[in-house]
């Protein structure tokens, strides 16, 4: 072969080799490979923004508009006739053994208990009306009878010293009316007669002497409001205190114009510490009641949940520049954040949330 020949065939061959990359090349360019410098690796994806998974106790409150004041008020009826000749000014508190008014210039006396003052007391009576009385004549010092459900003849002389101590006659009975039973003492609400009025129907009205707070709920909340729950309350001024959801009543009005009455829960928070309440009279209030606590879970913020295809929810774990989905169950939610269950997770990781 002679030397002219392979330096020709050489260069044919070397240029035919130039156009299949030239053309190579152009293919690539047009499908979109990019054969330079970057791209000896995929691009990366973008990591979402995180938030921290958290173990704690996760509370569940509601806030509702309250009213402190002295809760609802009573009537006092008169029941012995006659002609009244003494009230009380409203704002006055009275306790055990003193006058709620007078009829005729007699008091009318206030004791502590629950059951009205339904008959007369006298020897021979027996029943719960009996102890309850025969607890307050001891109470205020008087002796020489057994407190029972036996109103004895020891009974009515401790009676006849108690009388003749209030300027009564001595009778040894108690007579309907000569005394007003309240649970303990009383603050005296309004007066609605004066003196020299005739001694019937309601005379005036009391309250307990504490302040406390009432809530007005839907029927369908008293799972809010069991005897003995623990609440916050925010008075005016921005202090919270303490308080204690001492009972509930079911109370039913009446609608204007022939309409549906409406039913509502009423609820009574006591406040133990009454001098946190300062010079708070009557006053709105706001009283967070705990619907739900949940100590010791694991929680993330409820942006963090996203919805899987199968139904129910999955959290996004970034961890070391990359990401798994991780599906979860749900429990409580509260305060922008929900309580999660899934397999491999612990309190620390971080997971995705919308940015």
């Amino acid at each position: 072969m002679s030397p002219v020949r392979s330096g020709k065939a050489g260069r044919l061959v070397g240029a035919v080799v130039a156009v299949v990359l030239t053309a190579a090349a152009a293919t690539a360019a047009a499908v979109g490979f990019d054969w330079g410098p970057a791209s000896t690796s995929p691009p990366t994806r973008r990591l979402p923004e995180t938030a921290e998974l958290t173990r704690q106790t996760l509370v569940d409150r509601r806030i509702e508009n309250g009213s402190l004041g002295h809760g609802d008020a009573t009537g006092v009826a008169g029941r012995l006739g006659g002609t009244v000749t003494a009230l009380p000014a409203p704002g006055a508190t009275l306790s055990r053994g003193q006058a709620l008014y007078r009829v005729d210039d007699t008091p009318v006396v206030l004791l502590y208990g629950r059951l009205p003052a339904y008959r007369t007391l006298a020897p021979g009576v027996e029943g719960a009306d009996v102890v309850q009385f025969e607890r307050n004549l001891a109470a205020l010092g008087y002796t020489g009878f057994t407190v029972d459900e036996e109103y004895t003849s020891a009974t009515a002389a401790a009676v006849a010293d108690w009388q003749d101590d209030l300027g009564l006659s001595e009778t040894g009975t108690v007579e309907i009316g000569r005394v007003f039973y309240a649970p303990g003492p009383v603050r005296v609400e309004t007066v609605g007669v004066a003196p020299g009025d005739p001694a019937q129907g309601e005379l005036l009205t009391v309250t307990g002497t504490s302040r406390v707070v009432t809530v007005e709920l839907d029927p369908e909340d008293q799972r809010l409001a069991p005897k003995g729950a623990a609440v916050d309350v925010t008075l005016p001024d921005g202090k919270r205190v303490a308080g204690t959801v001492a009972g509930s009543r079911t109370v039913e009005t009446q609608a204007e114009n022939g309409g549906d009455p409406t039913t509502s829960l009423v609820v009574t928070v006591t406040v133990a510490d009454q001098k946190v309440l300062g010079a708070y009279d009557e006053a709105s209030v706001r009283v967070a009641f705990t619907a739900s606590r949940r100590p010791d879970v694991l929680t993330v913020p409820v942006a963090a949940l996203l919805a899987l295809a199968g139904g129910g929810y999955g959290i996004e774990v970034v961890d070391r520049g990359s990401t798994r989905l991780v599906p979860v169950e749900t429990g409580l939610f509260a305060d922008g954040r929900v309580e999660v269950d899934g397999t491999g997770l612990t309190e620390g990781m971080r997971v995705g949330v919308p940015s």
